[in-house]
C-alpha cells in the first residue's frame, strides 16, 4: 500500500488500515483519524481494511477522510492514481473476489522477521464473526507465487518468515490439485534450503494436515511455536460460536503435538463473555487452558458485531466479560512466568530482532548483547530473567 501511494505522488498521504474484529478497535480507528487530521491538517487520509470494507459510508462521512478503499482495492496501484477523482468510496463486493494475488513485499521495514499471505478471507461463518465480511471468501496464493516471495525475501537476508492468512490450514483448497499447507510448507522448505526458521500464525487444530504433522515431528526449521484458534474450552460454547472443533479436540492436538515435538509452546485465541457463557463455562476455559499447557494467550473481551448470529443471543454482562478477560490474561501470565523459568539454563538458536533483543524458537523475548547483529540466528544460553524476558549470553 505505501509504495502504491509513493508510485501515485501521494507523498503527503496517510493510510489508516483498519479492523473489524471488535466495536472498541472500530472506535480507535474513528480517533485515530480525526487525531491524524488535526496533527497533519493538509494530508490525504486514506481509509481502508475491514472496517472500511463491511461500512464504508461510516468513514466517507467523516470530513477528515480524502478516500475510502476495500480490502481487494487496497492493493491495486490504478485506485490510487483515482485519489483527485471525485468518486470518494472504492468498494467492491468482497463476497465475489476468488483470487488472492502474491502482492510481493520487497521488505519489511525496521522488522526482522518477514510476513508472506499465503491464504486470505474465510469460508466459515461462526457466529461472532464479522471477518468474512471483511474479507470475503478463502482463497490461496498459488505454492509457485509463495516460493517467489519467499525467495526474494531470503536472498534480501530475512532468517525467520512467518506464514499469514486468515485461516490459513484452508490453504488450498481452491488451487488446482488441492495442495495442502504442510505440503506448501514442504515446497518452500525445499526451495529455500537456506531459511533457518518458518513460523505459522494462527491455525485451527482439526484442519492440520498429514504433511504438516510430518513436518511438525521432523522439520527442526518449523518453529515449535503452534497458535491455535480455540476461541473457548466449553464444548456448548464452542457449539453455540459454530466451531468446527470441542475441548478434547484441543487436548488431543496438544497432546500430539507434545508428544512429536516435546520443546512444542502453545499460542492460542480465546473470547471471554461470549453470550451465554455462564460461570461454569468459562471455568472450563481455563481448566482446559490450564489441562493443555497453553502459554500465549490472546484474549478477546466478547464485542458484539451487527449483523453476526451471536449479536442475537442473550448477551453476558459487560463487566462480567471484563473479569473473565481479566482472569484470562492473569491465568497467561502466570503461563508466561513458568515457560520464562523454564528456559534458564536451555541452549538455542534465537533470531536478533533489534540490538539487544531476540526471539526463542518458542516465541519468547530474550535480552541478548547488543554485539549481535538484527536479523541474524545466533545460539544463546540462557542465564536469568529480567520482567518478561530472559536474558542470555551468546554462545560462541
Amino acid at each position: 500500500m505505501r509504495k502504491h501511494a509513493a508510485d501515485a505522488g501521494l507523498d503527503d498521504a496517510i493510510i489508516v488500515n483498519t479492523c473489524a474484529v471488535t466495536a472498541e478497535a472500530e472506535r480507535q480507528a474513528g480517533q485515530t483519524i480525526r487525531k491524524l487530521r488535526r496533527e497533519h491538517p493538509n494530508a490525504k487520509i486514506i481509509v481502508t481494511g475491514c472496517a472500511a470494507q463491511i461500512d464504508p459510508k461510516k468513514f466517507s462521512d467523516m470530513p477528515e477522510v480524502s478516500l475510502v478503499i476495500g480490502n481487494d482495492d487496497k492493493l491495486r496501484a490504478e485506485v490510487y492514481r483515482s485519489i483527485n477523482e471525485r468518486e470518494k468510496i472504492h468498494i467492491n463486493n468482497i463476497e465475489e473476489v476468488r483470487e488472492t494475488a502474491s502482492h510481493l513485499v520487497q521488505g519489511f521495514e525496521g522488522l526482522a522477521r518477514a510476513f508472506v499471505k499465503v491464504q486470505n478471507g474465510c469460508d466459515h461463518r461462526c457466529t461472532f464473526c464479522i471477518v468474512p465480511y471483511g474479507r470475503g471468501p478463502s482463497r490461496s496464493v498459488p505454492v509457485d507465487d509463495v516460493i517467489k516471495q519467499v525467495r526474494a525475501l531470503v536472498e534480501q537476508g530475512y532468517r525467520e518468515i512467518v506464514f499469514t492468512g486468515v485461516d490459513i490450514t484452508a490453504y488450498g483448497a481452491d488451487l488446482p490439485d488441492a495442495p495442502t499447507l504442510g505440503k506448501l510448507a514442504w515446497k518452500v522448505l525445499m526451495a529455500a534450503p537456506e531459511l533457518p526458521r518458518l513460523r505459522l500464525s494462527s491455525i485451527d487444530p482439526v484442519e492440520v494436515d498429514d504433511d504438516l504433522w510430518y513436518l511438525i515431528a521432523h522439520e527442526p526449521r518449523l518453529m515449535p511455536h503452534l497458535h491455535i484458534s480455540m476461541q473457548s474450552g466449553d464444548d456448548m460454547i464452542l457449539k453455540r460460536m459454530k466451531r468446527r472443533h470441542s475441548s478434547k479436540d484441543i487436548v488431543d492436538f496438544c497432546a500430539r503435538a507434545r508428544d512429536l515435538r516435546p520443546d512444542v509452546i502453545f499460542g492460542a485465541d480465546i473470547i471471554a463473555g461470549f453470550p451465554t457463557e455462564s460461570d461454569a463455562m468459562f471455568a472450563n476455559t481455563l481448566n482446559l487452558v490450564k489441562e493443555c499447557d497453553i502459554t500465549w494467550l490472546h484474549v478477546f473481551t466478547y464485542s458484539a458485531r451487527k449483523g453476526t448470529p451471536a449479536a442475537r443471543m442473550p448477551q453476558v454482562h459487560g463487566s462480567v466479560r471484563k473479569i473473565r478477560a481479566a482472569q484470562l490474561r492473569a491465568a497467561g501470565e502466570d503461563a508466561v512466568d513458568r515457560h520464562l523459568k523454564s528456559l534458564i539454563g536451555r541452549r538455542f538458536m534465537a533470531l536478533v530482532e533489534q540490538s539487544g533483543l531476540g526471539c526463542s524458537p518458542g516465541f519468547a523475548k530474550i535480552k541478548i548483547p547488543a554485539s549481535a547483529n538484527m536479523g541474524e540466528v545466533v545460539e544463546v544460553e540462557c542465564i536469568g530473567r529480567e520482567g518478561e524476558m530472559v536474558v542470555a549470553k551468546l554462545v560462541e
